[in-house]
């Protein structure tokens, strides 16, 4: 199984001859400022057999991008919640997925989830599986509880991609402010991969957004997330297009 790091919180997988991408994005959100890394067209990464979406949020959910790169009746799995959204947006092959519920995509079983989402939308994590392996995208996931029920329920995991740059935000209407984090921490994240028994935590969600005050991302973000990992778990920080092989 390979995973192949795309901008922002994007993760392609690819085994045998096939693929499937997770939150992959094009055009990085208005609101959120200028982006800090290069984004490309998603058929620069390749084709893909199907599309897994964990929420609606503009940095993660990108249906003109999809449709541009890999046409209007791609397979798309997003939460059940947002079957809608997805539709009237242009796609034609959406599946809603439910907590448990499991799919399967050439070489590929996916299974929906859980996560929470800072802003109390609904949000899924995606597993998948294949070739003997398994890995876990969790989306933008605050911290919660459900770590230990998913290791339980689906095993330990071979990698664990964890949104790492806990950001703090301002957003015009949202009142008032918080000065919580509304994503994992670096040192949340080390924790979570450490309670999912994944042998390599793969951090995504970081770089492209730091706009203080509407958007700010935790200080120190990558020594930080180095330091905790040290002599915990293997940390695999991956640039856009790189891949790492399980």
């Amino acid at each position: 199984m390979n995973i192949q790091k795309l901008p922002w919180a994007g993760i392609r997988v690819e085994l045998e001859d096939s693929s499937v991408v997770i939150d992959p994005l094009y055009h990085f959100p208005a609101k959120l400022g200028e982006p800090n890394e290069p984004f490309f067209p998603l058929e620069s990464f390749g084709s893909v057999a199907a599309v897994l979406i964990t929420h609606q949020h503009a940095d993660h959910f990108d249906p003109q991008a999809i449709i541009a790169a890999y046409g209007a009746d791609v397979r798309v799995f997003v939460p059940v919640e947002i079957v809608n959204l997805a539709t009237t947006n242009g796609l034609s092959n959406v599946s809603g997925a439910a907590l448990g519920e499991t799919f399967v995509i050439g070489p590929f079983t996916i299974i929906a989830a859980n996560s929470v989402d800072g802003s109390g939308d609904p949000q899924i994590s995606w597993i998948v599986r294949g070739g003997g392996k398994q890995m876990i995208h969790a989306g933008d996931t605050l911290w919660h509880g459900y770590w230990w029920k998913l290791v339980k329920a689906y095993g330990t995991f071979d990698v664990a991609c964890l949104p790492v740059n806990g950001a703090i935000t301002q957003f015009p209407g949202v009142s008032p402010f918080s000065d919580q984090p509304i994503c994992l921490t670096p040192e949340q994240a080390v924790m979570a991969a450490l309670i999912l028994g994944a042998n390599t935590l793969i951090p995504i969600h970081y770089k492209a957004a730091h706009h203080p005050p509407l958007y700010t991302q935790t200080p120190d973000m990558m020594n930080r997330l180095i330091e905790n990992a040290k002599d915990r778990i293997n940390l695999s920080v991956l640039q856009t297009k790189e891949i790492f092989t399980i």
